[in-house]
């Protein structure tokens, strides 16, 4: 055997040129690994995320109107393919008027993430809310209050009466009795103060709504919708205590459940961010990212 003969046969010379180029520039491998995975992980979650919303339909018109453009494209049908196309400019527009809200509640998501936090506001006293609930419930007095959490509520109602109080059990009742002035409409609370009464609340265009739901309940569901708020209702008929997150209801709940689901999202005994270290708080802010997508993968089930 002839030293030096490789054992191996020679490969084709675009071959070792392509394993060169591989070898020098291999980084560009982690690179597209990282931006495809990306794309994919968030075209996903955005169209779970969009099945959820009222604005699916557009959003199923768009992908058709965009497969119907490159249609026209490829048959090379100039008129109609430009009559698309800046049809197409104005459907970009629409769309993002048409998701504003949920635009909004997403940023409104990611700012409030531990990573961003500063100093917060008074905590929600939970137990006045739940009080004032049993009270309402135990008289069958009809009652809906909505907890505001990162979106200003009064921007999308722009209505109510300012009150500005001390968030307490006994005001909450007197504002819901049906000889008060006040007590047609919700109640606007933040942090540890109720801040308008008397509000009206855009009602959901859902048409999958059950229709035996009343006006609170369909308005609940409309605020949600449109805010990240958490709106408590009684109903004035049968004193069932529902409450509505994320256009979600939950219907004939316990009071426990009502203090616990309270506590869960407010979490009004957690410590004060600006203590943790950056770390810690770029660590939680990715916790709570991931958690707040699997609730919108795979939301609770809901009570009837």
């Amino acid at each position: 055997m002839v030293a030096g003969t490789q054992l191996t046969p020679e490969l084709p010379a675009w071959l070792v040129e392509i394993w060169e180029w591989i070898k020098l520039d291999w980084l560009w491998i982690i690179r597209a690994m990282v931006e495809v995975s990306a794309l994919a992980v968030g075209i996903y979650y955005m169209f779970t995320y969009l099945q959820r919303s009222r604005g699916w339909p557009v959003v199923l018109g768009f992908l058709l109107l965009i497969g119907i453009t490159s249609l026209f494209a490829a048959l090379k049908l100039e008129v109609l393919g430009w009559l698309l196309q800046q049809l197409f400019l104005v459907t970009v527009v629409a769309i993002l008027i048409i998701f504003q809200p949920e635009l909004r509640r997403l940023l409104a998501v990611l700012g409030n993430l531990p990573l961003f936090a500063t100093n917060q506001d008074s905590p929600l006293d939970v137990d006045a809310v739940v009080q004032a609930t049993d009270r309402l419930s135990r008289k069958k007095v009809g009652g809906i209050m909505a907890i505001e959490q990162s979106v200003d509520i009064h921007q999308e109602t722009q209505s109510g009466v300012l009150i500005d109080c001390a968030l307490t059990p006994e005001m909450l009742d007197s504002i819901f009795i049906p000889q008060s002035p006040l007590h047609d409409g919700g109640v606007v609370i933040r942090s540890d103060r109720i801040q308008y009464a008397s509000c009206i609340f855009p009602l959901t265009r859902r048409l999958d709504v059950n229709r035996t739901l009343g006006t609170r309940h369909r308005a609940a569901i409309g605020l949600s919708e449109e805010t990240d708020a958490i709106v408590v209702i009684v109903s004035e008929e049968t004193g069932d205590i529902s409450y509505c997150h994320d256009g979600a209801l939950y219907s004939k709940v316990e009071l426990k459940q009502l203090k616990d689901f309270l506590n869960e999202m407010l979490k009004a005994e957690a410590k004060p961010e600006e203590t943790r270290p950056l770390i810690q708080r770029a660590r939680d802010s990715l916790s709570d990212l991931a958690e707040m997508i699997e609730k919108k993968l795979r939301p609770e089930e809901k009570s009837n």
